[in-house]
């Protein structure tokens, strides 16, 4: 038995020794350069005020021109080309004119050029040498899945001092994604070698899956057996613990022995990261629940904006059904909106009725909804910063619902719940004690990681000298 053991962990050793070290070392590199994203922050900075006036179009026509029947929210943007209407469902998204109802998707480069022009210049961002580089479904920085809607992409070189590109749906216009050359950089060393990420496996999202989940598993079991291997082969002399070998062996011996518990943890939580409703749950809306909250409501209903003006201000105006009911969110800054309600009434943000009054349709038993603390267990933030979201705990499903927009932010099983520690803690170490410590925990994930790097180090030499005794032999 133990022969097996010795014998499968050396030749796993010898195969994933490089893999474990590039884990640990992009570890690092990712926890301070995570990949490339648009914040909400920059989205809304790039988004110019709405032209109401030419909006002459109204809400309900432009769903049925979009032809989109199970929409269940609508905005209106600003592009450089003129308003556009942005319809979108649980099957798809669209586009159309907000002024005759034609279709108002981007298939043309210098379209394209306009509108990433124009965000730019909102973000105060140089724009003077843009370009089109790129229209394509997928490259390096566009693979992840949310992103699926918006394609093919086209991407736009700013030309700036950052190297900013900026990538353009093709399906809406809008800018959803910025990368600069600094970002592309520490990505390309930390990010896409970590998750084994290169465009043409990543671009094959079940193919992805299964590679990385296997080589993750094989990882796991490598780790598992060295640690059994390590423990077994500790001696006793005297009252001290010591190892039988010597040189490189030895030095791989003690610090596995050390770093066994962070290892184990941490190879055991990235395998986990790929599990995707394989042992947990994936934290989806069951059918009924996604039929209560995606309920496509009666788009004549919404009033005439002379009702409620629109504020010269507002960057974004966005209808939704919450309850079956109506609302309209204007969004003016990062930080600042209205919600008018069916009735006319205004406020920042839905109420803890409002809320309630829905849960009770998801789900019975649901206790009143509470605002979500800062340093919850189990955090999820508002698309406003600021903006309370709302946890309904429905006996073992909790619901938490961002009061800014009615959208259910998190469905927490008790599966999900487990995940959350399973991966999330074991992971990144966002236990709620380190994040409110961030500068203890950087130095902690840096350490620990450094301590991974080192062990895998030595896995490597040892491997290197097996594998030349092994073809010399």
């Amino acid at each position: 038995m133990m022969g097996a053991i010795i014998l499968l962990h050396r030749w796993l050793g010898v195969a994933f020794c490089l893999l474990f070290a590039m884990w640990f070392a992009t570890g690092i590199v990712m926890h301070f350069a995570p990949f490339p994203s648009l914040t909400e922050a920059e989205r809304v900075a790039g988004l110019a005020p709405v032209g109401r006036a030419q909006a002459t179009m109204t809400v309900a026509d432009a769903m049925t021109a979009s032809g989109i029947v199970d929409a269940t929210r609508l905005r209106l943007i600003q592009r450089s080309d003129g308003p556009v209407y942005i319809v979108s469902g649980p099957s798809r998204l669209g586009a159309v004119r907000a002024t005759d109802g034609q279709d108002a998707s981007v298939r043309l480069p210098e379209v394209a050029l306009a509108i990433a022009g124009a965000h730019a210049r909102q973000r105060g961002l140089d724009a003077a040498h843009a370009a089109v580089v790129a229209h394509a479904d997928y490259d390096q920085w566009s693979v992840p899945n949310g992103f699926d809607r918006h394609r093919p992409l086209l991407r736009v070189a700013l030309g700036d001092a950052a190297g900013t590109e900026v990538y353009v749906s093709s399906r809406t216009g809008e800018v959803v994604l910025d990368t600069t050359r600094s970002e592309r950089g520490w990505n390309l060393a930390g990010s896409v070698l970590h998750w084994i990420y290169p465009t043409i496996l990543r671009s094959n999202w079940k193919l992805w899956d299964r590679v990385v989940w296997t080589l993750s598993l094989l990882a796991l079991f490598a780790a598992l057996l060295g640690a059994v291997l390590g423990i077994v082969r500790v001696k006793m002399r005297g009252r001290q613990l010591s190892s039988p070998y010597r040189g490189w062996h030895a030095l791989h011996h003690v610090i596995g022995l050390v770093a066994t518990v962070f290892v184990l943890t941490w190879i055991f939580s990235g395998w986990l990261s790929m599990d995707h409703g394989r042992l947990f749950s994936r934290g989806q809306l069951t059918s009924a629940e996604a039929g209560v909250i995606n309920a496509s409501p009666d788009w004549t209903m919404v009033p005439s904006p002379d009702r409620n003006p629109i504020s010269s201000l507002t960057r974004e105006v966005e209808w939704f059904a919450f309850d079956g009911k109506l609302y309209r969110r204007e969004r003016i800054d990062l930080d600042t909106q209205v919600v008018v309600r069916p009735d006319g009434a205004e406020s920042p943000v839905l109420s803890a009725q409002e809320i309630a009054t829905l849960t009770m349709r998801l789900a019975t038993g649901c206790d009143a909804p509470s605002i979500l603390a800062g340093n919850d267990d189990y955090p999820a933030q508002s698309a406003v910063p600021g903006a309370p979201v709302y946890r309904s705990r429905c006996g073992d499903v909790w619901f938490d619902i961002d009061a800014a927009d009615g959208r259910v932010l998190q469905r927490l099983d008790a599966s999900r719940r487990a995940y959350r520690w399973a991966y999330g803690a074991l992971h990144t170490l966002d236990f709620p004690f380190l994040m409110a410590h961030p500068r203890l925990r950087d130095i902690l994930i840096v350490g620990l990681c450094a301590l991974g790097l080192v062990f895998s180090i030595t896995g490597i030499v040892i491997g290197w000298r097996r594998l030349r005794q092994s073809f010399a032999g």
